[in-house]
């Protein structure tokens, strides 16, 4: 068989970039259930009709069939884009048995069919909290997810992390005040600001959402402020358009920011471009940039939905935020901001004296297990010589011997040899499991 190419899009790490990776969903797991989120995984699959209807990105779905399958295309089934739309289905068919506001975190894989470039996959891992009610959902919870996924970031090994926050009430009602034929296109002209410039952005919001020349220029100067406090009230004002609803958008932007601002300053900022592509957002919405890596774009995002989940008799409106975990690790890993203490989880190897004495160092490999610290057995009764470069080799930092007193252990390190009982002998915190830690220098810096 000859060697096998990568497959462009599907992230596989290596041993000590997947330990970059489980500390990141440790921390996440850890912090969503902190605040009480429960876990959930839904299936991969949904009805490809039901995930065409919720957003603008029908190119991007990998759809599921059997190679020999009789199915009618009406049947199809694909692979879900994102975790909300699965979550949305999961609650309709168990309403009955959940309690409201329901409370949910989803870590779990998810699949486009994009082109891939640096941090943005075609398989990848997310991480979602979402808080649905029952017809009706407190305010309040929009500054609370928005606040667990900034106490998320501060718990990480990466580079400070700011929460870009909007309201699709204020941008529609904001277009819809200036005379927008389609308040949709315009959001979306507006989401692409990034990708394509201004100029770019003004002829499509003259083209598509049906704005003169005059009034493309105001949604740009609309898309330029940013603040970090509720100032943006004032100069949104200050550009002259009135709709009622950019009046409600204000004030519950107003709110989100304000509130965020006296329980963690700086967590979150009101940055007026946002506005997500997806359809099913109503209220706010949030994006996330790391300081210093403006340009690799958002590694955390979602919003408020108020009729994704519907039965025709109830709505389940929502409220949630996803992180990409893999598109972070396209940041942590592939700048090289981060790094493993150690490629392996083992802290002890146990050295073999001669296959006859395997039993032997097993027992005190069992021994150290038991009290939580991971050990290997050598593979092999070489020279010791050689089972130690076996042990720096894999990164294990102690090596543990036997002999007719009982045992030593050594920091391969160091070179330090003490004796050593397994039922008492504790490694450093510091090396009793691989540490994961921020390594940003000027040189991996933008």
């Amino acid at each position: 068989m000859s060697k096998p190419a990568p497959l462009s899009g599907f992230p596989e790490w290596l041993p000590a970039e997947r330990l970059v990776e489980l500390e990141v969903l440790d921390t996440v797991r850890r912090v969503f259930e902190l605040h009480g989120f429960s876990s959930l995984e839904t299936r991969a699959v949904e009805p490809l009709e039901q995930l065409l209807r919720k957003g603008e990105i029908d190119k991007e779905v990998y759809v599921v069939r059997r190679l020999h399958s009789s199915d009618d295309d009406t049947d199809s089934l694909a692979l879900h884009f994102d975790l909300t739309v699965p979550f949305a289905r999961y609650v309709l068919q168990n309403a009955g048995h959940l309690e409201f506001p329901f409370r949910r975190y989803q870590i779990q894989k998810a699949w486009r069919g994009e082109r891939p470039q640096e941090g943005r996959f075609r398989e990848f891992t997310q991480a979602d909290i979402d808080i649905v009610g029952r017809d009706t959902l407190a305010f309040h919870h929009e500054v609370e997810v928005a606040l667990v996924m900034a106490e998320v970031f501060r718990a990480l090994p990466c580079p400070p992390a700011v929460i870009l926050v909007n309201n699709r009430k204020l941008a529609e009602g904001f277009f819809l005040g200036l005379g927008a034929t389609d308040a949709g296109a315009a959001l979306r002209a507006i989401d692409k600001i990034d990708k394509i410039g201004p100029a770019a952005v003004a002829e499509l919001l003259q083209s598509d959402a049906g704005l003169s020349a005059e009034a493309a220029q105001k949604c740009l100067a609309l898309a330029s402020i940013r603040t970090e406090d509720t100032s943006f009230v004032e100069q949104v004002r200050a550009l002259g358009v009135e709709h009622p609803l950019l009046d409600e958008g204000l004030e519950q932007l107003a709110a989100v920011v304000g509130t965020a601002y006296e329980r963690m300053p700086g967590a979150l900022v009101a940055d007026l471009k946002i506005a997500r592509g997806l359809d099913y957002y109503t209220g706010t919405v949030y994006e996330t940039q790391l300081v210093g890596y403006e340009s690799f774009g958002s590694v955390c995002s979602g919003g408020r939905y108020d009729a994704l989940a519907s039965d025709g008799r109830t709505t389940y409106p929502g409220v949630g935020i996803s992180l990409g975990v893999s598109r972070l690790m396209g940041v942590l890993v592939g700048r090289g901001l981060v790094s493993a203490s150690r490629s392996v989880p083992t802290c002890v190897l146990v050295a073999v004296n001669d296959e006859d004495g395997r039993a032997a160092s097993e027992g005190v490999a069992a021994a150290l297990r038991a009290r939580g610290i991971s050990t290997e057995v050598a593979p092999k009764a070489d020279k010791f010589g050689k089972q130690i470069r076996y042990a720096d080799r894999r990164g294990i930092p102690f090596v543990w011997f036997l002999d007719d007193a009982g045992g030593s252990v050594k920091d391969i390190r160091s070179g330090e040899q003490v004796a050593a009982d397994p039922a008492l002998w504790t490694p450093p915190e510091e090396d009793l499991r691989p540490r994961v830690r921020l390594t940003t220098t000027e040189e991996n810096h933008p």
